[in-house]
Parts: structure tokens; C-alpha cells; sequence
């Protein structure tokens, strides 16, 4: 009981939740063709199955003008309610209460992927896109008020337990409680109460409908940073002014806005427990509703200081339960070393979902795939073999857990002393401390599960033949090509100079092989944390560091994640200079020609040292070898293609999912 406050019931409305732990709404983009299917239900029930008191499935928008992604459901039709009957049926039975979220996103929306234009109380600006929006007319207020009280119907022909409305991140509901987005001059405009009047209208109307026994919860957000939107004493009158007339069960307090975009999924660059400080000031107000707090609430024992100091009521915690479906169960088994932890990285959740995806997790690649694998959990192998598994980075870290679990004797063989490889370096560089977290979760789960660890052992193809595996997985990673190539340059195979000398691998620099001069000059081809992790490891360290890419932009893959913004503020605070839309002709040992890829301009920057984040290549000749020798090594990870971290654990689930 060291998380009794996480762990104690609570009563919302008709409904006792067995504990304070929720899994929020979230975008999955798992439907097809507007409908929830298999994918929907192996993903929801096991969050079921690990614990959540409470789960809100992902948004329905209530209207055409609301469709946002492609994997949104489809609006304004029955068709929907036997299909998310199927997963209110199943998760109900294993615990949870189950409510979804409407949505209605207003001037923000996509016509290109609803073909309808953008709502919004006076016609602002999309914060997506340069798209305007069509200011409502009092009949498509009253329309839109009709479809959420619709959608709230369909949700309880569905069996949900109620439904949380949006009013968060500037969408339609809080568009009109802002006079920065609501100039109108009739009843749903200028003074607070007419601004709050569309959303108390939904709410009530809803009530009426759906009956007593049905909860109705609002979920909000605190973007009060932008200085256009409520600030902390608006948005409790404004809040207070809905729960006086008793309108919503509880309200989930969330941060950020598509202004302040990169705090609605915060990456591990910002604060945790971003949505605490409104849900004290709203429960210190003395608000009937219940609160509950979201936004990087990474962990139960986080959650549980929340709870304890009567900051909130319960905790939404998203990508933790992403990260591990029994995070709740867990905690309820006192297990809590077990807990497979967020790095808040973004990159396999909003980072997939940004590529039009649908979600999964870096670290749990179980995410999304439960119909397929049976859940994040392993059933015995038909055998029991002896697997030797050559690497313990991210793929055979993986490999050897889940062979392990299956109950297959696991050798596990890494040639440093150190576990993780190339990604313990990576959790080295600036606020990334939540990798080494999880590096340390595997050596606790490896332990217990009985693994055969054997570090600093490097094995050559007579070793392993000799040890006498059943199954060989090779997953010794991969390394800096020491080339200097370019992509931008492709008719150049080796940079000239490159071996002038003060050049450098960003693996060198992360892991304290470099002598690194005053001022530096990093490549960075990715446009990944490869890359910009290591310079901000550098600037900290007290180099002067120029970025040097064939990119538009500084940390142009990173933008899936939201995350990008605030890796630029950082670096620039710093002192980095950035020089975009180029390549490195020539490196002289003590600085670099560059030339401008958009004019051909040639410059040069003078520079103690070069460090490469370019392509990394893996070593073929081992399993060449092997294959000589009649033995048949399973690849996985960059041993199989350099790629980032989450295919090597989605690799090394896979395999040993397979053995």
C-alpha cells in the first residue's frame, strides 16, 4: 500500500472506480473506414485487463466539420454503436468503467480529409494549416449543439458509461470562451455568459437526453501562457460556472493548445505534471465535480503525490499505460519495479499518428498489435530451447525478455560490460535519463527471469558455434561508417579530408572517446536526437557548436513528435548556430568548406573538430561466417538495417515471440 492514494475507489455518479488510475482519450487512428474493429478492441481491453479504473475512448467528432485524421470514427451514424459494443462489452467485463470523448476541433479542423470547411465562432485561422474557418450561424450553433446531444445517444446505445466533451486545446467549446477567438455580438458572444453558453447548452441537453445514470465529464486544458487565452483565475470562474448548475461529474485537466502545441503530448524536454497546477486551483475552489489531472503524469508514484496532496481527485496517465497496459495492476500487486516506464519520446504514439499511422510504442511495440500477439503478455513455447542471443542493445535486450518469459533457456553475450549498446549512450545525452531507467528495467526483468547474462564477452563465429545453441540471434548492432558520406552528396563516396584527423562519430563523442576542441562542427544527416542530442550535450559542455544539414530545418524528423520547437529553443539559447539546406565538400583538420545546397555558394567555417551524425553500417562478416559454418543466425535490429531504436525492440518482441 506505498500508493494507497493511487489505489483507493473512488464513486463517480452511478459508478464506484476501483481505483484513481484513468486511460485518457487519445487519437489511435486505428479505424477502418470510421469504424472501431479488432485492433480497437485488443488495445482497449487490455488496458482493461491491466488495471484502469476508467477508460475514454479515443474522440468521436459529432459532425462532419469535426473530422480531423483519417482514423477518426465516422460521425453522425449508427453504424458505429455494435462495433463499440463489442469493446464496452469486453472491457466492462474485466473492470473498467468506459466512457468516449466527443469532439468538435473548430477552426482547427482539415477540410482536405473531411471535405467540409472549418466551424468556428467568428471565422479565425486554422492552427494546423493556413485554412480559415466559416463563422457559425445561430442554426449551425443549434446543429452542432444537436450532434453532440446525437453522439452522446449512440454512445449510450453502445453500452458507455458516459461521455467526456471536449473543451480543451482552443477547440470548438473553448473557441467560444475566448474573446481571442469569439468576437460575436449575439447570445453567444461578449459577456461570460453568453461565451460559456454553447458549452452549457451541450451539457445540459445531454443530461436530458442520456438520464442520471450516465456520467458526463469535460475536458479542459491550461494554456494560459499564450496570453490569449483564459488564464488561471478565468478558467476557474469559468469552470465554477458550469458545476454551480451541476452540469458534469468531473473535468480532466489537460496543458497546452495548437498554440503552445508541444505541451498536448509533452515531450521529456518539458515538466512533468503540467495539468496539476489547474486541478489544485479548480479542487481549491471547492468544485463539486471531480478533477482529474493529465498531461506527463509519467508515473504512479507522481500520480500518487498528486492524490495525496488533495491536488486532484484521480490522474490520467496516456503514454504510461501505452508504455505498460498493467501499469495499474502493477501498483495493485505492489510491483512496481516492474512497471515498464515512458520515455516520453513521442516517437512511435504521436510520432506514427503524425505520419497518418496508426499509434504504437517505442517501448511496448505490443501497442497496436495486441488482436495480433495476444496482448502484451506471452504464452509458454511448445519447446523448450537454448537461445544464445550475440548483443544487448534494444533488439537482443527484447529478444532475450521475451524468449526468457516464454521459458526458453536465454545466453545472453555482450562484448562491453555494459547493457543497452548504442541507445545507453543515447540515454546519456540531455533529459534522456528515462532510457538508462528502462536499460536498468530490462537487467531487473533479465535477472528474474533467469537469463544468462555474460558481459564483456566478445564472441567470434568458432564461439558460438561452440556453445550449441538451438537458435543464434545476432543483434550486435551496427557503427559509424567512418566515410563522411553524404546523402545530399551522392556521387561523393568518402568526404575529402575525413581522415585529416579531429573527426569524430557522435558514438565517440557520447561515449568519451572524443577530444573535442573548443569549437565543433556537427553533420547531422538524421535530423534526429542522434544528432541534435549530441550537440546539446556538446553546448552544455561548453563547446561552441555549429549544425551543419542538408535539412530545412534543425530537427526536421523530430517534428512528427512536437518536439523539434523546443530542441531549436534549446540549442539557440545555447549559442548553437545553425546552417540549414547544405553539405560538407571538404573537411581540412581544422574546419570545414560547406556549400548551400539551394545556391551552390561555397563558405568556409572554421572548427577544432568534426563530428558525424551520418548513416551507421552494420558487420555482414559475422553472420557470413556463421552461415559457412552451417548455422542459421536469425538478424535483428541494426545487425539486420540501421533504424532507430524502437525497430530494434520491435524487432527483438517479434523474434522471440517466433523462437
Amino acid at each position: 500500500m506505498a500508493l494507497k492514494h493511487v489505489l483507493s475507489p473512488l464513486d463517480i455518479r452511478h459508478k464506484t472506480l476501483r481505483n484513481r488510475i484513468v486511460f485518457g482519450a487519445h487519437t489511435t487512428n486505428m479505424a477502418s473506414g470510421g469504424l472501431p474493429g479488432d485492433q480497437h478492441l485488443g488495445y482497449y481491453l487490455e488496458r482493461a485487463l491491466g488495471g484502469a479504473a476508467m477508460i475514454t475512448v479515443e474522440p468521436m467528432p459529432v459532425h462532419p466539420a469535426a473530422v480531423l485524421t483519417r482514423g477518426n470514427f465516422r460521425p453522425c451514424s449508427d453504424e458505429v454503436i455494435p462495433h463499440f459494443a463489442r469493446i464496452t462489452e469486453a472491457c466492462k467485463a474485466e473492470g473498467a468503467v468506459m466512457i468516449q470523448q466527443l469532439y468538435h476541433v473548430g477552426a482547427h479542423g482539415d477540410w482536405d480529409n473531411s471535405w467540409h470547411a472549418n466551424w468556428s465562432p467568428s471565422g479565425g485561422p486554422s492552427y494546423h494549416d493556413n485554412d480559415g474557418s466559416h463563422p457559425m450561424t445561430a442554426a449551425e450553433i443549434e446543429e452542432t449543439i444537436q450532434c453532440f446531444v446525437n453522439a452522446a445517444i449512440r454512445c449510450q446505445k453502445a453500452g458507455f458509461d458516459g461521455v467526456e466533451v471536449w473543451a480543451a486545446y482552443n477547440c470548438l467549446l473553448d473557441q467560444f470562451w475566448a474573446p481571442f477567438s469569439n468576437q460575436r455580438e449575439d447570445e453567444w458572444g461578449g459577456s461570460l455568459e453568453n461565451r460559456t453558453r454553447f458549452s452549457r447548452e451541450v451539457l445540459q441537453r445531454v443530461r436530458l437526453a442520456c438520464g442520471e445514470d450516465f456520467i458526463i465529464g469535460l475536458s479542459i486544458s491550461d494554456d494560459s501562457v499564450t496570453g490569449v487565452f483564459p488564464n488561471h483565475d478565468e478558467m476557474v470562474e469559468i469552470i465554477m460556472r458550469h458545476d454551480a448548475d451541476g452540469l458534469m461529474d468531473y473535468v480532466t485537466v489537460g496543458a497546452g493548445s495548437y498554440i503552445d502545441f508541444q505541451k498536448i503530448i509533452p515531450g521529456f524536454q518539458c515538466a512533468e505534471n503540467l495539468g496539476a497546477d489547474l486541478a489544485e486551483r479548480l479542487k481549491g475552489a471547492g468544485l463539486a465535480a471531480r478533477v482529474i489531472a493529465e498531461a506527463n503524469i509519467r508515473t504512479p508514484e507522481n500520480a500518487n503525490t498528486i492524490l495525496g496532496a488533495g491536488r486532484a481527485d484521480l490522474v490520467s496517465i496516456v503514454r504510461g499505460q501505452i508504455a505498460d497496459p498493467h501499469l495499474a495492476a502493477k501498483v495493485q500487486e505492489d510491483r512496481i519495479e516492474d512497471i515498464r516506464g515512458c520515455l516520453c519520446c513521442n516517437q512511435q504514439c504521436w510520432g506514427r499518428r503524425g505520419r497518418d499511422y496508426y499509434i504504437s510504442c517505442l517501448i511496448n511495440p505490443s501497442a497496436g498489435h495486441e488482436y495480433l500477439w495476444g496482448g502484451d503478455r506471452f504464452t509458454p513455447a511448445s519447446e523448450r530451447k537454448t537461445i544464445l542471443v550475440v548483443g544487448a542493445g534494444p533488439a537482443g535486450l527484447e529478444t532475450a525478455r521475451s524468449a526468457a518469459e516464454r521459458g526458453h533457456r536465454v545466453i545472453l553475450a555482450e562484448a562491453s560490460s555494459d547493457l543497452g549498446g548504442q541507445f545507453r549512450l543515447a540515454g546519456l545525452q540531455p533529459r534522456r535519463a528515462q532510457i538508462t531507467d528502462l536499460i536498468a528495467w530490462y537487467g531487473r526483468q533479465l535477472e528474474k527471469l533467469g537469463v544468462d547474462l555474460r558481459f564483456n564477452t566478445y564472441l567470434d563465429a568458432d564461439e558460438i558455434a561452440a556453445i550449441g545453441a538451438d537458435q543464434v540471434v545476432l543483434a550486435t548492432g551496427a557503427l559509424p561508417a567512418g566515410t563522411g558520406f553524404q546523402k545530399a552528396l551522392p556521387q561523393v563516396p568518402e568526404m575529402p579530408g575525413v581522415n585529416a584527423g579531429n573527426v569524430w562519430s557522435t558514438e565517440d563523442v557520447m561515449g568519451r572517446a572524443a577530444r573535442l576542441g573548443k569549437a565543433a562542427i556537427v553533420l547531422d544527416e538524421g535530423g534526429h536526437w542522434r544528432g541534435i542530442g549530441t550537440a546539446w550535450h556538446m553546448l552544455e559542455a561548453g563547446h561552441e557548436v555549429t549544425i551543419v544539414t542538408p535539412d530545412a530545418m534543425i530537427g526536421k524528423d523530430i517534428a512528427r513528435t512536437a518536439s523539434d520547437f523546443p530542441a531549436r529553443q534549446r540549442l539557440a539559447s545555447l549559442g548553437a548556430r545553425f546552417v540549414t539546406e547544405s553539405a560538407i565538400t571538404e573537411w581540412t583538420g581544422s574546419g570545414a568548406r560547406v556549400v548551400s545546397l539551394l545556391t551552390g555558394e561555397e563558405t568556409a567555417i572554421a572548427a577544432d573538430s568534426l563530428v558525424l551524425a551520418t548513416g551507421n553500417r552494420a558487420d555482414h562478416e559475422l553472420p557470413y561466417r556463421l552461415r559457412e559454418m552451417g548455422q542459421t543466425p536469425i538478424l535483428i535490429g541494426d545487425a539486420l538495417a540501421p533504424r532507430l531504436a524502437a525497430a530494434a525492440i520491435h524487432d527483438g518482441r517479434t523474434t522471440g515471440l517466433a523462437l
